[in-house]
């Protein structure tokens, strides 16, 4: 596959970069500042996700975006911003759309969403309902045909296991209440979707 990927320099988007080239795809790896890229297996071109002509002009000829884009402390309404600039950029190519988004809207055990939780922590509301934003913003749009991957509410490096289980809009916990995955395992989910497409415009979620 030829698989643009926004956000190449973060956390995620370098497991995403590093897990599709070991799959054989051509990457073009996208990074608003090359520089914060360096080390991935690939060339980094720049580019801006909120930019519909960058958007357009970096999928032309793809089979899919992948975006990772996630906004420093303080700058969360970008989130937002890259969000309309995807989809604005994607419509009327033909080009998939598998975006990382966030935990906030999952529902949780105790029936509420994980932002609506009484502890949820303070210091991460913002980021959170960045993403509540985003993911409203996905699924108004019914031009381009995206995929909204929500994260269990731990993700941080760690082992490529290849394993995961697969949910929908639910918050996905272990047998000791845990909800969590590696980035290593969440690009590997990312890319199971990517070769083997199975949600239309909804979302899913992974965790262990």
């Amino acid at each position: 596959m030829r698989i643009t990927v926004f956000g190449a320099a973060g956390t995620v988007g370098r497991r995403v970069v590093a897990e599709a080239v070991t799959r054989g795809h051509e990457v073009t790896a996208i990074a608003r500042n090359p520089r914060r890229a360096e080390g991935l297996p690939v060339p980094v071109r720049p580019g801006d996700a909120a930019n519909p002509g960058d958007v357009a002009a970096l999928s032309r000829g793809q089979d899919l975006v992948i975006t990772a884009t996630r906004p420093a402390p303080g700058r969360e309404d970008e989130l937002v911003e890259a969000t309309r600039g995807l989809l604005n950029g994607l419509t009327g190519t033909g080009v998939r759309l598998l975006a990382v988004g966030g935990a906030a809207t999952l529902i949780t055990p105790a029936g509420t969403t994980v932002l609506d939780a009484p502890d949820f922590p303070a210091e991460l509301r913002p980021i959170a309902a960045a993403c509540r934003a985003q993911h409203d913003v996905y699924r108004a749009d019914t031009a381009v045909d995206w995929t909204y991957a929500s994260p269990p509410a731990l993700l941080e490096p760690g082992e490529r296991t290849g394993r995961y289980r697969l949910g929908g809009d639910e918050l996905l916990v272990d047998a000791d209440g845990r909800s969590a995955i590696s980035a290593e395992d969440f690009a590997v989910a990312l890319l199971d979707e990517a070769e083997r497409p199975r949600h239309h415009r909804t979302r899913f979620t992974v965790a262990y």
